[in-house]
């Protein structure tokens, strides 16, 4: 395979994108798979390095040989993730996208949306469905639900207050989305909510999932009621209806291809995937 080039730690491997070609991955390359948590394709011997094969296995997908003496980063696929706490199928979508966006490698685009807003202008039936709802479909609507929130190792009851005025939880997580604390917000929201069956409309509940979550509930209570939060998360539940979407949970690969529901995420995972 050639002398080790400068660059004392190195990776070597055979890309099956170019065959019979092996270049050094410099280390920097390396950090990066590292924290994008790629999967890789392909063989991938190693050479004179410290790190184990199964250590980096899922670190060099996301990256390509480019000619002979150039590596660049493998581009990868984005995910937009359009979502509002208070419904329990994006409770079950939400408990499992983390590990998704893992495996694939994938951006992850966050979009905190207020699913009443895409309701009242997209799809009303929604509410007929749940004045008068059919005793047959409403029987077997409850074990699927319970079935999958087993599945996927999650508690999902009947939260007396349903539906729930959401608008404030979701200007919160915009804010939450700011301080780079969107996931753990949005985790112990969904928990009061569908777990502990809390009223998250009440501020003092909306006070202690912030708590919980290390967010500074005076800064949060105050940001809420700005025009700017107010505003994105308008923009975002705008943007949804414009791109064709109709409720929570919606998810795009790569801006165009759309999914809706909880039951899509193989089909996401595997679009992913192929980047």
């Amino acid at each position: 395979m050639g002398t080790v080039p400068v660059c004392q730690k190195a990776i070597w491997f055979t890309s099956g994108n170019v065959t019979g070609l092996a270049r050094a991955v410099p280390f920097s390359y390396v950090n990066q798979a590292l924290s994008l948590r790629c999967e890789a394709k392909g063989g991938l011997p190693l050479r004179r390095s410290g790190l184990q094969r199964g250590a980096v296995r899922a670190t060099l997908r996301g990256l390509i040989v480019n000619g002979m003496d150039k590596v660049r980063p493998y581009v990868l696929a984005k995910l937009e993730f359009f979502y509002d706490c208070s419904s329990p199928w994006t409770y079950l979508a939400f408990s499992r996208i983390e590990d998704v966006v893992k495996r694939t490698g994938a951006e992850m685009v966050w979009k905190p949306i207020l699913v009443g807003g895409v309701f009242n202008a997209v799809n009303e039936s929604v509410y007929e469905a749940r004045a008068n709802p059919h005793p047959v479909k409403g029987r077997y609507y409850v074990k699927d639900l319970r079935d999958w929130a087993r599945f996927c190792g999650i508690e999902i009851g009947q939260p007396p207050v349903f539906p729930v005025r959401s608008v404030d939880v979701m200007r919160a997580a915009i804010v939450a989305l700011d301080e780079g604390k969107l996931p753990e917000f949005s985790w112990a929201t969904f928990r009061a909510y569908w777990g502990d069956l809390k009223d998250i409309s009440q501020p003092e509940v909306l006070e202690e999932i912030c708590r919980s979550t290390g967010l500074d509930w005076e800064q949060v209570s105050e940001r809420i009621k700005t025009d700017e939060v107010k505003g994105r998360l308008r923009a975002n539940t705008e943007e949804l209806i414009a791109r064709g979407g109709f409720g929570s949970p919606t998810m795009y690969v790569n801006e165009t291809d759309m999914y809706f529901g909880n039951d899509r995420l193989p089909l996401v995972e595997a679009a992913l995937a192929h980047g």
